[in-house]
């Protein structure tokens, strides 16, 4: 089937803040597309909330903006990018019985540990691909069923995001691999929910979505669904999932070597692998090939932590458009090192390498010299040298990176890139599109509606080209040493998070 002028297929981004509805043509150009925000509650510390309704508004008001500037009806297929590890409660009709629960969250701290400790922690690594910590779906489920036990015994589904959009347009309450995976209950070799892990939760597969490979068909678009979108009826609706693997789809990041890195609120970054490894300084996703695995770094707080610092820190400056670029034309003439000023980037937490929700964030070697400009540029130095840790433990592990494709709104940043390109002693080319989880979906709906033989070939027919930042030698010698500095700091300062954490806990 071929994606003419006339007709597209259509990759949907429901990301934690927004819905993005794209048209893509078969080489990959954007035709159209329409945006929408979605809300998000924090009704206490460490919670964070959202009603699914808002999901399927904001997605129903995405596709309308879409709708006004291309013609729905040309679409020949549509998958969902969604955010991943967030997780909502269903009764028997598949209506959400309380707030969704983000997967920003943290109140399952307690169950992390016990659940780890029942289960074994390398016992949970090895099945899910993922090293314990708060992220991952499972010890929600354990909070929920401890302390919400009502609830717990009254959900029929344990749904993802895409699985629940994906009901809403077709019917069908299914999702894919790539949904699945991150939620810490799904056997990432064997590709089903874990027996194991499900047994210890006492609960059933059957109250799971059934989830399936990258690009099958999972439903068509109803009577219902279409009145609601705009869509048409029969429109086939394929299995796409988690916005991580969705966005290495989009960059091509499909073979070894090739690694692609997320300059977003987190900063992600993933390699894929024939085989399964798994490691404690990344963790292991099944790839939205359906073929091979992703192996993944994560830290938490990325551009995030830039924000937060203009936001709070720049003397009113945050309603300012040009101070980013201010800072970053300053940060540009100081030196590798930010003279003296070392930031350790732990503002929410450490996922790789230390898997401790506890962590925070430091600032070392403040002199009454530094100013706004040095600790802009050592907030992306500190990012960047967490980047190159993880980067030098997956080489050292067999895992070979050639290069790295940025994506996300840091990727803008010359300096940044550079930084990224010196630090890890490898080029980095900047992607021409932000938007590559949707695109990634999109690759997969092309492939899903007969256009390519293989999702490998979608994602090389329609990934772009880019401009490259090639490391510099003398600065990376530079990074090399600053690292060595880096590396014990989180250690240095580990027993202090633990102690004001609990100490701060004391004052609620």
């Amino acid at each position: 089937m071929e994606i003419t002028q006339n007709s597209f297929v259509i990759g949907l981004d429901s990301s934690t803040q927004s819905t993005k509805a794209i048209a893509w043509r078969g080489d990959g150009v954007a035709m159209a597309e329409g945006r929408a925000p979605i809300a998000m509650a924090n009704p206490q510390v460490g919670w964070f909330e959202q009603d699914p309704e808002d999901w399927w508004q904001s997605c129903l008001l995405a596709l309308g903006d879409l709708g006004t500037k291309i013609d729905l009806a040309g679409a020949q297929g549509l998958a969902i990018s969604n955010q991943r590890e967030t997780i909502c409660f269903l009764g028997e009709d598949y209506r959400a019985s309380q707030p969704a629960i983000v997967w920003l969250d943290e109140r399952a701290r307690r169950q992390m540990k016990t659940v780890s400790k029942a289960l074994g922690a390398g016992n949970i690594h090895r099945i899910s691909g993922k090293p314990v910590d708060i992220t991952p779906v499972l010890y929600r489920l354990a909070w929920l069923k401890q302390n919400d036990p009502d609830t717990f015994a009254a959900t029929a589904c344990f749904a993802d995001v895409q699985a629940y959009l994906v009901h809403r347009l077709t019917g069908q309450m299914k999702t894919g691999w790539i949904s699945s995976d991150p939620m810490g209950c799904f056997d990432v070799v064997e590709k089903r929910w874990s027996g194991e892990i499900l047994d210890y939760l006492g609960l059933e597969p059957q109250r799971f979505p059934e989830s399936h490979r990258p690009g099958t068909q999972l439903g068509s678009v109803t009577e219902d669904g279409s009145a609601a979108t705009g869509l048409a009826t029969g429109l086939p609706v394929f299995a796409a999932g988690g916005d991580g693997q969705c966005a290495g789809l989009g960059t091509n990041c499909t073979m070894p070597g090739r690694a692609y890195i997320n300059l977003g609120t987190a900063v992600v970054s993933g390699v894929w692998s024939r085989d399964y490894i798994y490691n404690s300084s990344w963790r292991t996703e099944i790839s939205a090939t359906g073929t091979g695995y992703i192996n993944e770094m994560c830290l938490r707080s990325g551009a995030f932590l830039i924000n937060w610092f203009v936001d709070n820190f720049t003397e009113g400056q945050k309603n300012n458009p040009g101070i980013f670029a201010e800072l970053e034309a300053e940060a540009a003439l100081i030196p590798i090192g930010s003279e003296g000023l070392l930031t350790l980037p732990y503002w929410a937490g450490c996922m790789n390498p230390h898997w401790d929700s506890e962590a925070r964030g430091v600032f070392i070697g403040l002199t009454g010299s530094h100013t706004p400009a040095h600790i802009y540029r050592s907030i992306l130095e500190g990012i960047t040298l967490d980047v190159a840790q993880g980067t030098q433990a997956m080489v050292e592990a067999g895992i070979d990176i050639d290069e790295f494709i940025a994506i996300g709104g840091g990727a803008q940043s010359a300096l940044w890139c550079q930084m990224l390109a010196d630090a890890t002693a490898r080029p980095v080319r900047v992607c021409d599109t932000v938007e590559a989880s949707a695109l990634g979906a999109g690759m997969i709906a092309a492939f899903g509606a007969g256009h390519f033989a293989t999702i490998e070939d979608a994602a090389a027919a329609m990934s772009g080209s880019h401009a490259t930042v090639h490391p510099n030698a003398r600065a990376h010698a530079r990074y090399a040493d600053l690292l060595e500095i880096y590396k014990p700091v989180y250690h240095n300062n580990a027993a202090s998070f633990a102690e004001l954490v609990a100490f701060a806990g004391q004052e609620r």
